[in-house]
């Protein structure tokens, strides 16, 4: 009973936050990576504040406080900040699903070795509290950690200082829990109230965002996509701008920058095209020339440089998100 009551709890909430994704984006094979690597990072912490603890000599207080928290919101976090790298989180609604699933993994190693250390004068609302106060704090602390970070470098480039705001909030989170400066009861029943609310707003937020950014990048790219292929896009704005690039580049380098632009808005539609597929509980299509035009662009990619994609930023920039969208259509050909 008492391991059910310390653990249910967040498997509920992590089922519930799996839910409100409308889209589909979170992959059960992430998810379980995930809670695998929460349990690792619960043993990871145990014996980091261990040693920290022995260095420091200082009491179990001060290390659920001041240390504890540091330690462990940077171990799950390491967690996101890698699934952000591999291009396995692209909005708000998976990262805080991925970061929730993290701190279910820490919680359940972490109620598991209190069980078996705990006195026997511990009784039930111990364990009530661990499993609806701690437990979900420690998911509730990365998936936080996930909204701030994934918020922030969709706006902007500067992933690693973007981190740093975004996990300082988590580490103050979870330090304010550990000083119970409210009754503990109370203090769960908040959390349990707060969080639910917190995150379905910001859900619906997100859902709503991405929504436009399908439809409206969706629709533009198909109408660009469209006068390359007629012919016409020389007649647009974006079409002088490329022609006017030819006075500071090679004619082969301009050509393969057209090649670039069509191959990628033709991905970037298919991708978008499955994520409103799998929105709707559609299969979604995978075509047995994508692994090459994925090769092609990336091909591509690597002989127009950097140079090259600076000067097509204002027609294509391939910032996190685009990155991202591409590497759906990876993942999909892979499962």
């Amino acid at each position: 009973m008492n391991f059910i009551l310390s653990f249910l709890p967040v498997i509920l909430f992590l089922a519930f936050l799996f839910l409100l994704d409308n889209f589909n984006l979170v992959r059960v094979k992430t998810l379980i990576f995930c809670l695998v690597f929460g349990i690792i990072c619960a043993a990871s912490g145990y014996y980091v504040n261990t040693l920290f603890a022995k260095w420091l000599d200082v009491d179990y207080t001060f290390l659920s406080r001041y240390i504890g928290p540091v330690t462990e919101e940077i171990l799950k976090g390491l967690v996101i900040v890698y699934l952000i790298y591999k291009k396995k989180i692209g909005f708000i609604v998976d990262g805080a699903v991925y970061g929730f699933a993290i701190g279910a993994g820490f919680s359940l190693l972490e109620n598991i070795y209190f069980l078996l250390i705990s006195p026997p004068e511990y009784n039930l609302l111990t364990w009530i509290i661990r499993g609806f106060g701690t437990a979900i704090m420690h998911g509730g602390c990365t998936a936080s950690f996930a909204i701030l970070f994934v918020g922030a470098i969709s706006r902007s480039e500067n992933k690693l200082l973007l981190a740093i705001p975004a996990l300082l909030l988590a580490i103050i989170f979870h330090s304010g829990f550990n000083h119970f400066l409210l009754n503990p009861v109370l203090q769960t029943v908040l959390i349990l109230l707060i969080l639910p609310l917190l995150f379905t707003f910001v859900f619906i937020l997100s859902n709503s965002k991405l929504q436009q950014w399908l439809e409206i990048e969706f629709n533009s790219e198909i109408e660009i996509l469209n006068m390359l292929r007629k012919g016409e896009f020389s007649l647009t704005k974006a079409g002088d701008y490329l022609k006017s690039l030819k006075e500071h580049f090679k004619p082969e380098t301009i050509l393969d920058m057209y090649c670039y632009i069509e191959l990628y808005l033709e991905l970037s539609i298919k991708a978008k095209r499955n994520i409103m597929l799998k929105e709707n509980e559609f299969p979604i299509i995978i075509e047995s020339d994508l692994p090459a035009k994925l090769n092609e662009l990336a091909h591509l990619r690597k002989q127009i440089g950097k140079v090259g994609e600076m000067a097509l930023k204002p027609l294509i920039r391939m910032d996190y998100r685009n990155l991202w969208k591409l590497n759906q259509l990876i993942d999909n050909e892979n499962s």
